[in-house]
């Protein structure tokens, strides 16, 4: 006779943020057990097949069978409440059990828990040697704890100049500060920051940034701080401390799976930094910034962001919110990853568009008989061309009066010659005169009129377009404000219903992604989309990743960002040894912050840990992809998908497509909607990288001649601006290309590496 255990009800199990990603570095055998463990535990917790048992010298904290050989530890909080913290070996689960540590933060309320082991064992991989760690309690203390004993380390500890108290005070996890006090090095701090709690490592990465004390304690540990009157906690209220707490309740199989297979955004959807979270639901008096390096959830920022703004919003069937960026691609994912997050109802109330679709649409509603075909500014280079040949000018080159129209004319939706003769042209580097403003503005004329005839038109004149249509859209509607306020507050309801529809501004909200890539034009067309209200625009972007040259001061166009700008620094994707090559990529070229003033990586960071970037260099294209195949073989355990080659140009991704294939690997080439297919390695030039991330990636043909192009040093003496933005743009591409891998990264060459290689390949 067999006997079943009937299935409870009540049973509820969470996990505790920085859980999953040691779960999910766990055999694929071992996880499988454990998606069958944590559905039968919801079902059943006592049943005997889990050996629940609780930990000898614990109170709460207690193990239970996922498989023959590996354990779950969980925080039983109040009956059939229960918290996974940990998947661990059978044979690490009952040795030294000191070394689990677990209470109630006295600062955050938040409940925290630590294996000293680990954190050890990863100091020690760093030549620390740790000093013993007293329990973790859940008051504050009454005294500032003793300074260990023993010999001084042979360098300055890091945090020397804080004492115990101000440290706790801080929120930092008390049985980790006499481990804190004897940090020395950066690679010890982030070797602790790995496996300290994330309120831990955020305050300590600050504090040895080099932001102030007061600081620290103003924007990091005040937002998720409980309120003073409740500083004294109850350490038994856990029920209380879970709501305060970085946890997911586990409602199904699919949920859980989605946290652990979608990589960094599956995690990022559940456990949100509370640095983030201040961010996405702070109330802002206009347009703000939220600016970072790669990888430091700037996207998820926005995403969390649409979410908050749709969930302040009434009910209804409009799309008052707008979430756009600067190319297709990045849209499609967007839309992806919203519908990820919040699901069919929140995608219903956000329309997502990027910004050309965006221009598009408002000139079709304008002019829906228009039949022009458009062109890129590659074969608007080459209009340029052919009208100073027709006409004989010689005092201006094609690329100069390309730039001067795309930049000045049509990006700062320049209407009348007067309006040039008093238009700003900052970072365009020539300075020109009244009466070569006269000359320059014929010719732009001319060359409208050759496109016009032509029947062509570019997607920087639909933006200007665009732009000016939503400006005299807006205009209108503020002059009826005017009328109305001047009538008491009524409507004007013959000359409305006249109109056939109430005139109102597109959205309530903005939401940009990939900010530095949009142009003037662009920002003007946004700016008159919304009213200048609270929370109005909300942008991310990184100008250290521009790979279009739409240079912008924002305040100049309506966007007011000035003291209400944001930076995230911990970079949750990229490991530290990938990290600091690609900055040094980026040299100390000055990169401004999209209003006039320079932006920085200063302090940027990541707490993760890799192996060396490889850096290998060919005589000749033909043995250079030979490396290239030789190194996807040696990443013979990474899935092909993981996998990516980025290049300079589109006729090398033919090649090495080609090479690939004949070498059995399947080649998978990304276009303008995504890669083809769904297997292989996915192969194209640097520009189709940006907002991609992959395990593995190659760098290839980064040699001098190819990245930066050749032709680049013709303006060295002719144009220096341009010269210089060019380079500028260059080392932005090589940055972002660098920063798409996570845990691995290569970069080859043939003949001479790119003059951007310095700092990271010997000199001959």
């Amino acid at each position: 006779m067999t006997v079943t255990s009937t299935p409870r009800t009540g049973v509820t199990l969470r996990l505790l943020d920085k859980a999953d990603k040691e779960i999910v570095k766990l055999d694929r055998a071992v996880l499988g057990a454990f998606y069958k463990f944590q559905h039968d535990f919801r079902r059943n917790p006592d049943a005997g097949g889990f050996r629940l048992k609780q930990l000898e010298g614990h109170d709460r904290l207690w193990s239970a069978r996922v498989n023959r050989e590996w354990r779950a530890l969980m925080i039983r909080l109040d009956g059939d409440d229960w918290l996974l913290v940990s998947v661990k070996h059978r044979g690490h689960v009952h040795k030294n059990l000191d070394r689990f540590n677990y209470g109630i933060n006295h600062i955050t309320g938040a409940i925290e828990y630590v294996d000293l082991q680990v954190v050890e064992e990863s100091l020690l991989r760093r030549g620390l040697t740790p000093p013993a760690a007293p329990a973790l309690v859940s008051a504050p203390p009454s005294a500032p704890a003793p300074e260990p004993v023993g010999s001084q380390p042979p360098e300055e500890p890091l945090f020397g100049a804080y004492t115990d108290r101000q440290l706790a005070d801080l929120g930092v996890t008390e049985p980790l500060i006499p481990i804190v006090r004897k940090l020395t090095t950066d690679d010890e701090l982030l070797g602790l920051a790995e496996y300290a709690p994330r309120h831990t490592g955020e305050v300590l990465l600050r504090l040895r940034d080099g932001v102030p004390y007061e600081e620290v304690m103003e924007q990091v540990t005040a937002p998720v701080a409980v309120a003073e009157p409740e500083r004294n906690l109850d350490a038994d209220d856990w029920q209380a401390a879970v709501d305060r707490s970085q946890t997911v309740v586990i409602t199904d199989d699919e949920s859980l799976q989605s946290i652990l297979e979608e990589g960094d955004f599956g995690r990022w959807k559940i456990f949100l930094h509370p640095t983030q979270e201040k961010l996405v639901r702070r109330r802002y008096s206009g347009p703000t910034r939220v600016g970072g390096g790669p990888g430091t959830g700037k996207t998820i920022v926005a995403l969390h962001r649409v979410c908050h703004l749709v969930g302040q919003l009434p009910p209804g069937h409009t799309k008052p919110v707008l979430l756009t960026t600067f190319n297709r691609n990045l849209a499609a994912d967007l839309r992806a990853r919203l519908l990820s997050l919040g699901g069919p109802d929140l995608l219903a109330r956000v329309d997502i568009a990027h910004v050309d679709q965006l221009a598009t649409r408002i000139v079709s509603e304008a002019d829906p008989g228009n039949a022009k075909r458009r062109v890129d500014d590659t074969s608007a280079l080459r209009e340029w061309r052919e009208l100073l040949v027709e006409t004989g000018e010689t005092r201006w080159n094609a690329e100069f009066l390309s730039d001067e129209w795309n930049q000045v004319i049509l990006g700062q939706a320049v209407t009348s010659r007067s309006d040039y003769f008093t238009a700003r042209r900052a970072g365009r580097g020539r300075s020109v005169t009244r009466a070569e403003r006269a000359g320059i503005w014929q010719l732009a004329e001319r060359f409208t009129q050759r496109l016009e005839t032509k029947g062509l038109e570019t997607h920087r004149q639909v933006a200007e377009r665009a732009a000016r249509l939503e400006m005299a859209r807006k205009s209108r509607i503020d002059r009826r404000a005017e009328e109305r306020d001047e009538r008491g507050g009524l409507h004007n309801l013959h000359f409305e219903a006249g109109s056939g529809a109430w005139l109102r501004y597109r959205y309530r909200h903005i939401v940009v992604d990939e900010a530095q890539d949009l142009s003037a034009a662009h920002w003007k067309m946004l700016r008159a989309m919304v009213p200048s209200e609270p929370d109005d625009i909300f942008l991310v972007g990184d100008t250290h990743q521009r790979i279009y040259d739409n240079q912008v001061t924002l305040g100049s166009l309506g966007v007011h960002i000035r003291g209400r700008s944001s930076r995230l620094t911990l970079s949750y994707r990229t490991t530290r040894e990938i990290l600091r090559d690609a900055i040094r990529v980026l040299g100390d070229a000055d990169y401004d912050d999209l209003d006039g003033d320079t932006d920085t990586l200063a302090g940027y960071r990541s707490v993760l840990h890799g192996e060396e970037p490889s850096l290998r260099g060919a005589r000749s294209w033909d043995e250079e992809m030979d490396l290239v195949v030789e190194q996807l073989r040696a990443w013979h355990d990474v899935p092909r998908e993981a996998m990516a080659i980025c290049v300079p140009t589109n006729d090398m991704v033919t090649q090495l497509a080609d090479r690939l294939a004949r070498s059995g690997i399947t080649p998978s080439e990304i276009t303008q909607d995504g890669p083809r297919g769904d297997q292989g390695v996915h192969i194209g030039t640097m520009y189709r990288f940006k907002g991609l991330e992959y395990r593995c990636l190659i760098i290839a043909g980064a040699a001098e001649g190819l990245v930066p192009r050749a032709s680049v040093d013709a303006w060295e003496h002719t144009d220096p601006s341009r010269h210089r933005r060019e380079l500028h743009r260059a080392r932005s591409l090589l940055f972002v290309a660098a920063t798409r891998a996570r845990d691995a990264l290569a970069i080859t060459w043939h003949g001479e590496p790119s003059r951007f290689l310095a700092p990271l390949v010997p000199p001959r």
